[in-house]
């Protein structure tokens, strides 16, 4: 792929951690303060906590794998203008996480407000998060406590390490109103949409490995490059963080929903799978088809970065992956107008079975932002979190700027033109006019506004539709569907407990839990890269590692958080 100055925003490699702006100073909140002025409009805070007249620098922590925004950003600019913040970022890719935390739990010393995607909840009871529920009786945060009122269950840490509370606004899946979309983001076996053009749109119903696999074998023998590259059939990587790219489709090939490594049964007992035969069996068709050398000899050592800029350069054909886990790749594919290598979402599953991929979104609990402990300012930390979640600046966040960034019908509903949908695919323009990594972790009107608009431009089905280029409206007609949501199986409701992968483990399960990605990480790509006639051999390797872990008192704190939640949710 030709390297230009957009695509090289997406490929270039994120490093560990992003500085930006005006050094790593917060306000002194012992200084003087000036006679208040509340701005004028909607945009403002009344209560003349976050005032231009007394400016306010917010430190933040951010885990995102998008850029800082440009100096001239002009939400960073409305912030200044309306609130007097000025944000100081640091950002961090989900792959260097886990050792920016270990050094700032070490350092005892936090920015002002955390985003943090961290599933061990280390921050939390690492003592770097401000306990929420007494600032939210003052009843200074309005929009905080109707974000968090009807869930506050749910919402708060029920460990043992600290005091239990609300310490984290979740980020996604606090819905209001309708739930609205065209887009998937689920889980899925994704295959690039010129392998089903080239098939001639085959049928995609009774989906299964070896089908998924032919179209991919087909599509490469005859397309054995990609733009100068050699076209890669099949990636299975295990990133840090994200290491259930490769250890999740068996439990999805079994009819089971996205439960992390556990399938729970009709009886809401938890087991893990991984040594069972729905992986065996998968992982015996990725041996076979590895030696066929369809999947990338590379794949197991890529890291989130490198998996990215793959799925960038449009050669892989195929991967197993959750649809947000790529969406970086994707918007770059998407900007540089190459919708025939983005990716459409199938389900292949095992005979028998009725595919379960789409779930009801899950509200990603102790994942979000919350308050440091150490920040001077927690007042302001916590009031910025409320103006963010009130619907003025929800609407600014995501669709823009009325009248610049879209526009508002007669009949009050939302719009883009043309102009405008095509320049919020462009990354140079969404790095001066969106805060994409405020956006990660922010927490968010997912669902309908009360106007009745939906909380993003791709939530609003006709602007969703009208937001597809030429080609993708073309590929969806060809199925005869209006939404990407459409290729998978309708969400059923959640079971009560659902999903059994953020529950709390406590350190004994914890231990088993990292020992059994340990596990899968160091055998499986031996597994998979080995000879077909050495699967059985390596295949009792691995299962006899597991044999040793003490699965047990992971499968029981799995067990035991499941019917904490039946019985409190």
């Amino acid at each position: 792929m030709p390297i230009t100055r957009r695509n090289l925003l997406a490929l270039a490699p994120a490093t560990a951690v992003t500085l930006v702006l005006a050094g790593c100073t917060t306000t002194d909140a012992s200084a003087p303060k000036n006679k208040v002025v509340i701005p004028s409009g909607d945009l403002a805070d009344k209560s003349g906590t976050l005032t231009p007249s007394n400016p306010t620098t917010l430190s933040v922590y951010i885990e995102s794998s998008h850029q800082v925004p440009a100096a001239d950003n002009k939400l960073t600019k409305l912030l200044k203008d309306k609130l007097g913040v000025t944000l100081n970022y640091e950002l961090v890719t989900g792959d260097n996480a886990d050792q920016k935390i270990g050094v700032m739990l070490a350092g005892g010393d936090y920015p002002d407000l955390i985003g943090t995607g961290d599933l061990k909840m280390r921050f939390i009871e690492g003592g770097a998060m401000t306990r929420l529920d007494s600032m939210l009786k003052s009843g200074n945060y309005p929009n905080v406590e109707d974000y968090v009122k009807p869930y506050i269950k749910k919402m708060s840490y029920t460990g043992t390490a600290i005091d239990k509370g609300l310490y984290i606004l979740p980020a996604y899946n606090r819905f209001y109103g309708d739930v609205t979309g065209g887009s998937y983001y689920g889980a899925a076996f994704w295959i690039q949409k010129r392998v089903l053009a080239d098939a001639g749109y085959p049928d995609l119903s009774n989906m299964t490995v070896d089908k998924y696999f032919k179209l991919i074998s087909d599509y490469k023998a005859k397309n054995p490059t990609t733009d100068g590259a050699p076209t890669v059939g099949f990636e299975a990587p295990a990133p840090t963080g994200a290491e259930w790219i490769l250890t999740n489709p068996p439990a999805l090939l079994a009819g089971s929903p996205n439960n992390g490594g556990v399938i729970v049964d009709k009886n809401d007992h938890a087991s893990i799978f991984a040594d069972k035969d729905v992986a065996k069996n998968w992982f015996q068709a990725l041996n076979a088809r590895y030696n066929q050398g369809l999947v990338d000899p590379e794949t197991f050592t890529l890291t989130n970065d490198q998996f990215s800029a793959k799925l960038a350069s449009g050669a892989v054909l195929g991967m197993q992956n959750q649809g947000w886990q790529f969406g970086t790749a994707t918007a770059s594919l998407q900007s540089a107008g190459k919708d025939q290598y983005t990716y459409v979402p199938l389900m292949p599953v095992y005979p028998g079975v009725k595919p379960y991929y789409a779930d009801r979104a899950v509200m990603n609990t102790n994942q979000g932002f919350g308050v440091s402990s150490t920040s001077k300012q927690k007042k302001e930390a916590l009031k910025f979190l409320d103006m963010m979640l009130s619907e003025p600046w929800q609407k600014v966040l995501s669709w823009g700027i009325e009248g610049e960034d879209y526009e508002v019908g007669t009949d009050g509903k939302f719009t883009r033109t043309d102009a405008q949908r095509t320049q919020s695919k462009d990354l140079t323009w969404q790095s001066k006019n969106k805060l994409m990594a405020l956006m990660d972790q922010v927490p968010k009107h997912n669902g309908t506004f009360s106007d009745g608009n939906a909380f993003s431009p791709d939530d609003q089905p006709a602007e969703f539709y009208a937001t597809l280029s030429a080609y993708d409206k073309d590929f969806m007609q060809k199925y005869n569907k209006k939404t990407w949501m459409d290729f998978v199986n309708k969400a059923p409701q959640n079971p009560k407990y659902y999903p059994a992968w953020n529950i709390k483990l406590d350190d004994a399960a914890t231990q088993a839990n990292q020992q059994l990605t340990d596990a899968a990480v160091q055998n499986l790509p031996k597994i998979i890269a080995g000879k077909t006639s050495d699967f059985d051999k390596n295949w009792k390797t691995y299962t006899q590692v597991i044999g040793q872990i003490d699965v047990k008192s992971y499968e029981d704190a799995v067990n035991k958080g499941i019917q904490y939640r039946l019985k409190n949710w």
